[in-house]
């Protein structure tokens, strides 16, 4: 009948024309305020309301211009954690999990230790960690206030207490202290690189993505600043590029590090090179 709404199952049917069908299932879920998918399906022949389908139309469109889903959605998941994600911070990533895995095999469950995460953009990994190992203390800068702000909301959302948010570049916020480990996944793109001008990167903030004509500035920078923060015997773990672990390696036995080593992802690529201060 003319004038009738469509059904969800024909919305999504026209939305798997011009985007990918997980992305329009995700943001007609969105449109509708549901997050299961399951009722999705349940509720195939339902009609979709006009105002609903007026926001899922201007998604859809917003996805078609690149636009990354996890800030049309404004969440992404990460860990256990459901996080506010938004164009102030770097997305998530499923790969940063190996960095939280690879910190919390270090950090000891029974009794408390001081843990930094460097450059925390929305908190994904100074809350994971925080969330694994309740009795550890956590700081986590950032030089992004914006992305901060995005980070403390996600500790107060989750409820998570033992995470301090300090404002200010990588360690300089950390004058006088020392930990038991510090992790970061800092921005290890070469300035340049064609990649930061194509999907999703384009729209996340390149100070958290390109250090340097190389890629390894702000590693670089962490490297030589992490000695005097670590305690004896205290670890550094840094996420990079898959083809970076050899030269990140280097920096790290160059700084006095010793027990270096290189973890890789679900992919058998490098990811994360970590090593002890003796």
């Amino acid at each position: 009948m003319a004038g009738t709404a469509p059904t969800l199952e024909h919305a999504l049917r026209a939305a798997r024309g011009r985007i990918a069908a997980e992305d329009a299932e995700l943001l007609l879920l969105h449109a509708l305020q549901r997050r299961d998918r399951a009722w999705l399906f349940a509720h195939a022949a339902d009609p979709v309301p006009a105002d609903a389908a007026s926001r899922f139309e201007s998604l859809i469109a917003r996805r078609e211009q690149g636009e990354p889903v996890a800030y049309l959605l404004g969440r992404r998941g990460f860990w256990t954690l459901d996080l506010e994600t938004t164009p102030a911070v770097l997305i998530p990533r499923p790969e940063t999990e190996l960095l939280v895995e690879q910190a919390a095999v270090r950090i000891p469950a029974d009794r408390s230790v001081r843990v930094a995460d460097l450059g925390t953009g929305s908190g994904a990994i100074a809350l994971a960690i925080a969330s694994e190992r309740p009795q550890a203390s956590v700081v986590a800068t950032d030089a992004s206030e914006a992305a901060l702000a995005v980070a403390r909301a996600n500790a107060r959302a989750h409820g998570i207490r033992n995470v301090e948010f300090r404002h200010g570049d990588w360690l300089s916020p950390l004058a006088g202290e020392r930990f038991d480990l510090i992790a970061s996944n800092p921005p290890y793109i070469a300035a340049g690189d064609p990649h930061l001008r194509q999907g999703d990167l384009r729209f996340e903030p390149e100070s958290a993505l390109a250090s340097g004509s190389d890629g390894l500035d702000a590693i670089r920078t962490i490297v030589r600043a992490a000695p005097a923060h670590l305690l004896p015997g205290g670890w550094l773990l840094l996420e990079h590029g898959w083809e970076q672990g050899e030269a990140v390696r280097g920096l790290l036995r160059l700084a006095g590090f010793v027990d270096v080593a290189t973890e890789r992802d679900l992919e058998s690529r490098d990811r994360v090179t970590l090593g002890r201060w003796s």
